[in-house]
């Protein structure tokens, strides 16, 4: 029996969601029989709340891209604790998705528009030879990467800019103008990480910019043809669009009167890294 959602308030949920990206589509439901994470989240949740449930995110990735700090939220008027959502939920989704954390919000809070940063990593594997066990988790670049000189290129790109240059041919955004708060470059050993957070990213722009920045890192380019991409506002003059292995979003940022639980920053396989 189908719960009746005018015979009870409904509360807002809000959800910290984890998957792997090489199972899926990319975020947003797409047609019938293409496999996305809202639609997978959707199934479970609806199962357990005993009614239709319509998952929003914070943002949306494209196939292949992973999350490790993605929050969403979702309406029901199904009565369970916080401990039987989260047990309920996860024990219905495949092994590439988990539900972190659930927490119940004010009825104006909502996951994508009330988002006022989102922040992703990168992660290049940088050695002559691939690896097995990164496949998929982060990108393979064979040539060796000098770091100083793809932060000395990225340090450009902060800032409010018209990011045209930046975006893929077939983004749908109305407005190319993103603020971005920061881009740092670091190693470990052999991995490199992108840190990246901006008030909002256009389609492929974080994809679009590791291809800059892995020309400029191995001398194929200059550290200053990431600024003279992005002043052409013309996409034609940049480099190639990175992978999607090695991309995680991995934040989102609220103001602070919805108080959502502060996750770690990053995949946990990348925990090294302190923020």
């Amino acid at each position: 029996m189908v719960a009746d959602l005018t015979a009870q308030p409904v509360t807002r949920w809000a959800i910290g969601v984890e998957f792997d990206g090489r199972a899926f589509r990319g975020w947003q439901t797409q047609q019938a029989g293409v496999v996305s994470v809202q639609e997978t989240l959707e199934t479970a949740i609806s199962r357990v709340a005993n009614h239709p449930v319509i998952v929003h995110g914070a943002g949306r990735t494209d196939a292949g891209v992973h999350g490790s700090g993605m929050v969403a939220h979702f309406d029901s008027a199904a009565i369970r604790q916080e401990r039987n959502w989260l047990m309920g939920i996860n024990t219905l989704l495949p092994e590439t998705v988990a539900v972190r954390w659930i927490k119940p919000m004010p009825d104006d809070f909502h996951a994508r528009f009330k988002a006022i940063a989102r922040r992703y990593h990168y992660f290049v594997y940088n050695h002559p030879r691939r690896s097995a066990l990164l496949a998929g988790r982060a990108t393979w670049h064979h040539a060796a990467l000098d770091v100083a000189r793809m932060q000395a290129a990225a340090n450009a790109l902060v800032g409010v800019h018209d990011f045209s240059a930046y975006r893929a041919v077939a983004c749908q955004s109305n407005r190319p103008v993103r603020d971005v708060h920061f881009v740092n470059l670091s190693r470990r050993g052999e991995l490199i990480r992108l840190d990246i957070q901006a008030d909002g990213f256009l389609h492929h722009m974080v994809r679009n910019i590791m291809g800059v920045l892995l020309a400029v890192g191995d001398g194929r380019a200059d550290p200053d043809w990431a600024e003279e991409v992005l002043v052409s506002r013309d996409r034609t003059q940049g480099g190639i669009t990175a992978p999607p292995d090695g991309r995680y979003f991995v934040d989102a940022h609220y103001p602070s009167q919805f108080q959502l639980p502060q996750a770690p920053i990053g995949p946990l396989w990348a925990a090294a890294w302190s923020d």
